[in-house]
């Protein structure tokens, strides 16, 4: 079970970093803006962003970046 765990994580840390490297945090913040968002991904819009966006706090984080991926929403 503890190595399921860990290769989920590691898996997931694989998928952030390449998301992360698709994205250009302009402003430095450690998240991802709708713009930042729009000029990495060119199918990104409203909904879309909202839908990666789970917790609603207005920015993607790298963890809903990766959850984003790993979920087929957008490509890496």
């Amino acid at each position: 079970m503890k190595n399921t765990v860990f290769a989920m994580g590691v898996a997931l840390s694989l998928i952030a970093v390449q998301a992360m490297a698709e994205v250009n945090d302009t402003d430095g913040n450690g998240s991802y803006s709708y713009e930042e968002m729009a000029a990495a991904y060119e199918g990104m819009n409203d909904e879309l962003f909202a839908e990666i966006d789970s917790d609603e706090s207005g920015e993607v984080s790298v963890e809903e970046l990766a959850v984003a991926v790993e979920a087929g929403l957008i490509d890496a």
